[in-house]
């Protein structure tokens, strides 16, 4: 397409627009009729750690949202000369889970608590026996229930729970919905309706009974959606919300709410069966949709779906990279007092690389990343450590070696229930997020990890945003009948180059023998844990 055919599609509102909220940025990306991105913005954010809660205020949601759009508008006006007025469809995404509780006027009742927080453990556990279905400590449910065991007051005052996405879509529509693939992050699902389940719910239901709670679950979530299903339209305060300088038009549809686990399964056209991606940034996560249920019931899987329902087996683990940054930004800080100017992109390029050149093993290093708790390995506290032994081969290379390892180590253990235990068939592997940014590095530390080949599309660095943009350009122009995994196939995928790393022998061995030193050690972490407050 010339400059003038982007400008006029611009202008007629032949667009979709995603904005995701990542834990670290906010990002927008608008793309055209052939569902490539025409132009993007951005708005950094981090989460605050406040009277034990990991948390992101209001204030902080609503100045990051008009900082990333506004970011998005002058994108546009700069590169093809024209005002972003309409919008042909709109979608938002945000980090899935949490807990955003609302009374009848409006009103936010406690601060956000993020998917970061491990304060749910009691709750959890006896909501998984009831039900007889894992419930992770940082979905929806989990810190209801845990708010209820705790007497918090404000338990009988809510009217509305959602997320972080379910909230902004609300301000921004008036509906309060959610796309499925963010629902099953908030309560269990049942696939063969694409509902809550009503079983469970009513179990729940008997909870309140005994406390003496007065309203009943499913009056207080969120209608469910499906992929392609309207969600409602943009209002005249919701544009004004969006983009205070009252150029944004009001009446533009939006697609239902996701997570950033269901846009990243769109981003990298993993929703399908036997397909599957992992997500390694702050966090990292490994989605793999299901043929077939699971045997039984594991603590350390997780069972989301697909944002069309379909069941999805998922591996999170709260830790991955920041750690891992942590150290860089200390390096950058040792260039800066050396008079050496390096940007940050090849300091991190540098330091990545320099990891394919260390011991396979990592030399005898140990590394734990654990910022925040890691439910995986049982750690309500996370206390990031590096651990040596006299003969210990510590160089820069096994040092940035280890810690790429240690940022999929507690990934790893989830992993091995899918792939060893259970025999879950997996045909393609595809990884995005910040840990595969330097070619191949991510990808040969994440395929040796997986034991399986892992592949990086041309599209990858798109993200999440990108995801919920497709979504809401799958709601507005779909056919009848077009599934999403037709629409993803034919019409945003087709001819897209992807790189594939199959596992190399040396670095599966090496990552082996990490393994049984990280677990060994994790003793280790607990003793950091309990010592260090």
């Amino acid at each position: 397409m010339t400059q003038n055919d982007i400008r006029t599609a611009i202008e007629a509102g032949r667009t979709a627009l995603g904005i995701e909220f990542g834990s670290t940025r906010i990002k927008a990306v608008l793309i055209g009729e052939d569902n490539t991105a025409l132009a993007a913005g951005s708005h950094e954010w981090e989460n605050r750690y406040e009277n034990g809660v990991w948390t992101y205020t209001l204030e902080d949601i609503w100045a990051g949202l008009q900082a990333s759009y506004r970011d998005l508008r002058n994108a546009v006006l700069a590169r093809y000369n024209t005002p972003l007025r309409t919008i042909g469809a709109i979608g938002f995404s945000g980090m899935m889970h949490g807990y955003m509780p609302f009374d009848r006027n409006g009103n936010l009742l406690v601060p956000f608590r993020t998917w970061r927080n491990t304060i749910t453990g009691q709750a959890a556990q006896q909501l998984t026996e009831l039900f007889q279905f894992n419930i992770p400590q940082r979905w929806s449910i989990a810190h209801l229930y845990q708010a209820i065991l705790n007497g918090e007051p404000h338990v009988k005052e809510i009217s509305h729970l959602t997320t972080l996405a379910g909230y902004v879509h609300w301000k921004l529509t008036d509906e309060q919905v959610l796309g499925i693939g963010e629902a099953s992050g908030v309560f269990p699902i049942d696939s063969t309706v694409n509902e809550y389940d009503t079983d469970r719910i009513a179990q729940f239901d008997a909870l309140l009974a005994d406390q003496g709670i007065a309203w009943r679950l499913r009056a207080i979530l969120p209608d469910v959606r499906v992929a392609g299903a309207p969600a409602g339209t943009l209002t005249a305060e919701g544009a004004k919300l969006l983009d205070p300088s009252g150029e944004l038009q009001p009446g533009i549809p939006l697609c239902p709410p996701e997570g950033d686990a269901g846009t990243g399964m769109v981003a990298t056209n993993s929703v399908a069966e036997r397909t599957g991606n992992v997500s390694a940034g702050t966090s990292v996560f490994a989605m793999i949709v299901l043929e077939k249920a699971l045997s039984q019931l594991y603590p350390e899987i997780d069972l989301v779906t697909t944002p069309t329902g379909k069941p999805v087996a998922m591996v999170h683990s709260n830790n991955c990279t920041s750690d891992l940054n942590a150290w860089v930004d200390l390096f950058q800080e040792v260039t800066a007092a050396l008079g050496v100017s390096l940007h940050e992109s090849q300091l991190y390029e540098t330091l990545y690389r320099l990891a394919l050149a260390g011991d396979a093993d990592g030399g005898g290093l140990l590394a734990y990343n654990y910022v925040s708790g890691e439910h995986i390995t049982h750690m309500e506290e996370g206390r990031p450590l590096f651990v040596r032994t006299p003969n210990s081969r510590f160089t820069l290379a096994n040092f940035m070696r280890t810690h790429l390892f240690a940022s999929v180590g507690a990934l790893r253990i989830g992993l091995d229930i899918l792939l060893e235990r259970e025999q879950v068939a997996i045909e393609q592997i595809l990884g995005h997020g910040g840990f595969f940014k330097t070619k191949e590095v991510g990808q040969r530390i994440m395929a040796a990890a997986m034991k399986v080949p892992v592949s990086v599309m041309e599209t990858a660095g798109e993200g999440g945003a990108w995801g919920i943009a497709l979504l809401a350009a799958y709601m507005l122009r779909k056919t009848a009948q077009e599934s999403l995994e037709e629409y993803l196939a034919a019409k945003v995928f087709a001819g897209v180059d992807a790189t594939t790393l199959a596992p190399d022998p040396r670095d599966v061995e090496g990552f082996v023998a990490f393994m049984a030193r990280y677990k060994a050690g994790l003793m280790i972490e607990r003793a950091a844990v309990q010592g260090l407050r």
